[in-house]
């Protein structure tokens, strides 16, 4: 039995800080672009190697905070398929459900770090997924990032859910994903925990978001299934909630060195949260606390909090509490 199986890619990420790039902003300081010098070499401060992905991320995230968790993703016959494999078995995250492609090797991606923000290159290649329908005992499945080739393991995991509706479902959709929005439609419908940041939610919506009208917001993705909805918004904090109450936390003020894995480590500790049956509020801090420790951190040893830092995170910055949206 298991208490949470994540589905979704896990690659490894090569992670490169560099300092000589400059950004082109239009006049509001928006849709910016990072430029750097044609057809030369270009120093960079610092790198280093680590399991990425957002079903990877969160698997971690949520065995770090005590829960039985397992990984159902596919992975090349290759070396950085089997760093992934090591990487997973050494979180505690259980990897009977990883399945290995000899024709597809394993995804990656090339995370570009310049003023505190990363802009990340990815690799993506058509791949048939394997879902497993024999799955054991499971509380929530956590459904987030695939590659092209996903539909099928979508409509298996589909058919899965509805016959078991006792088990609970949470859903982050991918960007890949977020391009065929009438199948993200299809998932949350049978969602129970829809996890967005503001960009995806627009897409979803096809509306500009605004934080005046943040539980209009809610209720549009409440009205397409989901039972509870939580939207993160960077330094702007994050809101949660569900038809009867929404909730708002801003962020912990802390230096922020790498935003790279903030959204996964909000995903893994609000579901944890819920999962011991925390009130939306609660978990809506302990999702604050545990991005804000991850961005705060500019290494490999981005490892995010268990329940004994959690605790100790959350009292540090006591005065910041979730606050009732009216």
């Amino acid at each position: 039995m298991f208490n949470l199986i994540t589905i979704g890619d896990a690659l490894i990420d090569t992670h490169v800080f560099i300092d000589n790039a400059t950004l082109e902003c239009d006049l509001n300081q928006e849709n910016c672009q990072l430029c750097l010098n044609f057809a030369t070499k270009i120093p960079i401060t610092h790198s280093f190697q680590a399991l990425g992905g957002n079903a990877a991320n969160v698997a971690v995230g949520t065995a770090n905070l005590g829960l039985k968790t397992a990984i159902l993703t596919t992975i090349g016959d290759d070396a950085s398929g089997k760093m992934v494999k090591e990487e997973l078995k050494k979180q505690k995250v259980h990897t009977n459900l990883v399945s290995v492609d000899k024709q597809t090797p394993t995804r990656y991606s090339v995370v570009l770090n310049f003023k505190k923000e990363r802009t990340i290159l990815s690799y993506h290649e058509k791949r048939e997924y394997d879902f497993h329908e024999d799955l054991p005992q499971i509380d929530w499945v956590y459904y987030t990032s695939l590659s092209e080739g996903y539909e099928t393991l979508q409509e298996k995991m589909l058919d899965f859910l509805n016959k078991h509706k006792q088990i609970h479902l949470a859903y982050n959709p991918g960007s890949l994903q977020l391009k065929n929005i009438p199948l993200v439609k299809q998932v949350i419908a049978r969602t129970d925990m829809l996890i967005l940041n503001v960009e995806e939610a627009e897409a979803i919506l096809n509306t500009k978001f605004n934080p005046a009208k943040i539980r209009a917001c809610i209720d549009g993705l409440l009205n397409l299934g989901a039972k509870e909805v939580a939207l993160t918004d960077s330094a702007k904090g994050a809101w949660a909630g569900n038809k009867d109450k929404v909730w708002h936390c801003e962020s912990f003020p802390v230096e922020v060195l790498s935003k790279t894995g903030a959204g996964d480590a909000f995903s893994a500790a609000y579901l944890a949260a819920r999962f011991y049956k925390e009130d939306i509020d609660t978990a809506l801090l302990w999702g604050i606390a545990n991005s804000s420790h991850v961005i705060s951190i500019a290494s490999s040893d981005k490892i995010p909090l268990n329940k004994k830092e959690m605790a100790k995170t959350i009292s540090q910055f006591s005065p910041i509490k979730p606050t009732e949206i009216n």
